[in-house]
């Protein structure tokens, strides 16, 4: 299998689409035909990302059409796609449509929102944006992979890096009915969560050494994680989400609350914890609290959970651009190709960041 998958990285010029360029350049059957981008078409990849001119020696963005030209009749494809969120079904849908007849296999990760709903009414309700592409929703399933151990759907919706978080924090709760109302969450999240393009609430002197909360019971990754919840378990849990704005660059630390059906100690919860994902490679149920440095640049979760009683909190702390978008994508793509589910990722992160 080695480098015999052609990749191709729509919007890939933004954060997101930058850390799948990174983790392609390293992976051992991935081999990247096309990294896309309708604004910067032409510029050589080690002009917007110099990390990866060694990687990427010679190579330069190109257009929708020129990728449609690169990918080689009867290859194998995966299709990466991090464009903006209503922008990403219609590009992927383009693809699809001039080069899937003549294709062996190809399969679609998409880590914008387009594929998270399973309707595009609901889609509609939540962003405001008429769905571009409806007719292929039904080709695409939504769940974090530790959720969904199976699908024969050959498409995936990414959740949102938020979402990732609360989702691998409450689901061994909710899966084990130990929930007894809704639950609450805080979550904090780097600048790079906002994406590429400057605005108000990434510019360095405003986030520096500041922080503060946005969207307050109101963050549109809510409804995607009750119905992620419902459709895992298959049981309806209310979520009060508050997120915040921290000062450093990338991850997301999430802190859980919930009541409980009935009285559980610290030891009773963190073999729940361990029980749950005991079959996992990227998560890990921790005894001590869970530190954001210690899975920065990886896509690592680490988990840390205490009870009192009939009140649990459950700590998440992850990489919103690894774990929460790019590393979550290419770990569903490892799948869908039948590839070991940890290649590509299980390289050490830096101790020092």
């Amino acid at each position: 299998m080695s480098a015999g998958i052609d990749a191709v990285v729509i919007g890939a010029t933004g954060y997101v689409g930058g850390e799948l360029l990174r983790l392609i350049a390293g992976h051992p059957s991935y081999r990247l035909c096309a990294a896309v981008s309708a604004s910067r078409a032409d510029t050589p990849i080690g002009t917007v990302f110099p990390t990866l001119a060694g990687s990427f020696d010679g190579a330069s963005f190109v257009d929708i059409e020129t990728a449609d030209r690169r990918i080689r009749d009867g290859s194998s494809l995966a299709l990466f796609s991090a464009a903006p969120h209503a922008a990403s079904a219609g590009a992927v849908g383009a693809i699809l449509d001039t080069v899937e007849n003549r294709l062996r296999r190809v399969h679609v990760v998409d880590s914008s929102a387009d594929f998270r709903f399973s309707s595009a009414a609901d889609f509609e309700t939540v962003y405001g944006q008429a769905h571009a592409a409806p007719h292929l929703l039904e080709r695409f399933a939504c769940s974090v992979p530790e959720h969904m151990p199976e699908t024969d759907r050959p498409c995936i919706g990414h959740p949102g890096c938020f979402a990732t978080a609360v989702l691998l924090a409450a689901m061994p709760l909710v899966a084990a009915d130990s929930v007894a109302g809704a639950v609450h969450v805080t979550g904090v999240t780097g600048s790079t969560g906002s994406g590429r393009s400057p605005q108000a609430g990434t510019h360095h002197p405003e986030r520096h050494s500041n922080f503060y909360a946005y969207k307050p019971l109101a963050h549109r990754h809510v409804p995607e994680i009750e119905a992620l919840i419902a459709q895992t378990c298959g049981r309806s849990v209310r979520v009060n989400f508050v997120p915040h704005s921290g000062p450093f660059a990338r991850g997301i630390y999430v802190t859980l609350h919930a009541p409980l059906t009935s009285k559980l100690s610290d030891s009773d919860l963190l073999e729940l914890y361990r029980d749950h994902y005991a079959d996992d490679a990227f998560v890990r149920v921790r005894s001590s609290v869970p530190r954001l440095k210690d899975v920065v640049t990886s896509n690592q979760c680490h988990l840390g959970v205490c009870a009192d009683g009939d009140h649990a909190v459950v700590m998440c702390a992850i990489d919103n651009l690894v774990k929460g978008a790019a590393g979550g994508a290419v770990q569903w793509m490892n799948r869908l190709f039948d590839l070991p589910e940890t290649e590509g990722l299980a390289a050490a992160t830096p101790a020092w960041i």
